[in-house]
């Protein structure tokens, strides 16, 4: 018997069953704006193809575009949409063979990547479990907040981290797709994780990889430990 919500979760489907729209909304997880010829690309697609996919996407609002002068950029249209994505990609992992991820793009995006804005992939969940296991963080009713010894370590990293916002969930655990486990999202996932790269730890690549630079193994990775709290 159908249900009421069977249309339009039939709809939410059809958005990411298509190849293309599939490739465009991965790489849009990484919380950046895209053009629609950087869409395109990451899509294998003509720029007329990218279009009339991305008007579909903006219509079932998985997608925002914001014109900026004489361009448009494209966005995720919020963070439901970001782990609902995830979310997905965790299904679609399961029973999925080792031999997938010996690919070295494959490879990369597990060991680190940016997942709409904060740190995911085995670094992602290293820094999360560190934080919980250092007694950095403590159950918060929506998810977790900063003690003091988390703020001291922040310290230690040369960040201030901001109070929350109200605007949106400060801290919580986001469940990563390659690793099955949880990593650190929220307010201050995104602040750490943008501090790390500024501060030439952590560097971004090509849609959603990250790198962890030779600094980073020398002045984040140690730290990253339950007693690099301590």
């Amino acid at each position: 018997m159908a249900t009421p919500h069977e249309p339009r979760l039939a709809r939410v489907a059809a958005m990411v069953a298509d190849p293309a729209r599939s490739r465009m909304l991965s790489h849009l997880l990484s919380g950046d704006f895209a053009t629609a010829g950087e869409l395109a690309r990451a899509a294998t697609v003509t720029a007329a193809t990218a279009s009339g996919h991305l008007a579909k996407l903006v219509d079932a609002r998985f997608v925002v575009c914001e014109p900026r002068g004489r361009h448009r950029y494209f966005r995720l249209a919020g963070p439901e949409v970001a782990h609902a994505l995830e979310a997905l990609a965790l299904v679609a992992e399961q029973g999925g063979r080792d031999e997938a991820w010996s690919r070295p793009a494959r490879r990369a995006l597990r060991e680190a990547r940016c997942c709409y804005g904060h740190l995911a992939g085995r670094l992602g969940v290293q820094l999360f479990e560190s934080l919980l296991a250092g007694e950095g963080l403590q159950a918060a009713p929506e998810g977790y907040a900063l003690t003091e010894r988390g703020r001291t370590w922040l310290a230690g990293l040369g960040l201030a981290p901001a109070s929350p916002s109200g605007r949106r969930r400060y801290a919580y655990a986001c469940m990563d797709w390659s690793e099955r486990r949880d990593h650190l999202a929220g307010q201050l996932a995104d602040e750490l994780f943008r501090h790390c790269v500024d501060k030439g730890w952590l560097r971004r690549g090509t849609g959603r990889e990250v790198e962890l630079t030779p600094v980073g193994q020398r002045q984040l990775l140690p730290r990253l430990t339950a007693t690099g709290l301590r």
